[in-house]
């Protein structure tokens, strides 16, 4: 993600990059890293309080590809839909395959049996999130926009910018981005071209290495004019 921290970091901002506990290369992969969305916008607000312990925070934003593309709409008031939630876990609505853990849904339910205290457990994906320090948000090929509440997402105050691949099959844009940008009241955004794919934004060898180094410089702009 250094296209992205770079250039925020070269405009002034000090930049904190979070590894979410399941979900990253330092420690591994667990089910719940990539499936237990809800547990991510706490982690966020868990480094907020350290830091703002250590020195005062200014204006905060919160940038995030993917599922860090929810994780910052959850810190603005986005909200999953515990029902959907349950629909996916059990197979009534089909899951897309993870690329990073193919059978993480299997391994998930072999950790957590599904019954009727799993399905009460999934309350707290409904749980508010949302952080008051966070003043703008800038996601980038976002994920779980199918999961997200359209009340929740309508009801976001703070600037939303959105940035997607024409060509994201991981997060196509019909379901992962276009809640994000018709329900947010605050959202604009635009493709960042009818080829790029998910991986172009991680990948060693992206198709178009240019296209992930303007998108790093767009979010330091719309932070720039958000949060000076």
């Amino acid at each position: 993600m250094e296209w992205l921290v770079r250039p925020l970091h070269e405009a002034g901002f000090r930049v904190v990059a979070l590894d979410h506990h399941g979900n990253n290369h330092v420690d591994g992969y667990e089910p719940e890293g990539f499936l237990h969305v809800w547990d991510r916008p706490r982690d966020v607000t868990l480094a907020l309080d350290a830091l703002a312990r250590e020195e005062l925070l200014g204006p905060v934003g919160v940038a995030g590809f993917s599922l860090g593309g929810y994780t910052a709409a959850a810190l603005a008031g986005a909200r999953v839909d515990p029902q959907i939630v349950w629909a996916v876990l059990t197979g009534a609505v089909r899951l897309p395959e993870i690329p990073e853990f193919p059978g993480a849904l299997e391994a998930l339910r072999r950790k957590h049996p599904l019954d009727e205290s799993s399905r009460r457990a999934l309350d707290a994906a409904a749980a508010d999130l949302s952080d008051s320090r966070v003043r703008a948000v800038f996601q980038v090929a976002p994920g779980a926009g199918g999961l997200v509440t359209p009340e929740s997402l309508a009801a976001v105050k703070v600037p939303v910018g959105i940035r997607w691949g024409g060509a994201d099959t991981v997060n196509p844009y019909e379901v992962d981005t276009r809640p994000y940008l018709e329900h947010v009241p605050t959202a604009s955004g635009r493709s960042a071209g009818p080829d790029v794919r998910h991986d172009d934004f991680f990948a060693p060898e992206p198709a178009d290495p240019a296209v992930r180094v303007r998108v790093g410089g767009e979010a330091a702009a719309f932070f720039q004019q958000h949060l000076g």
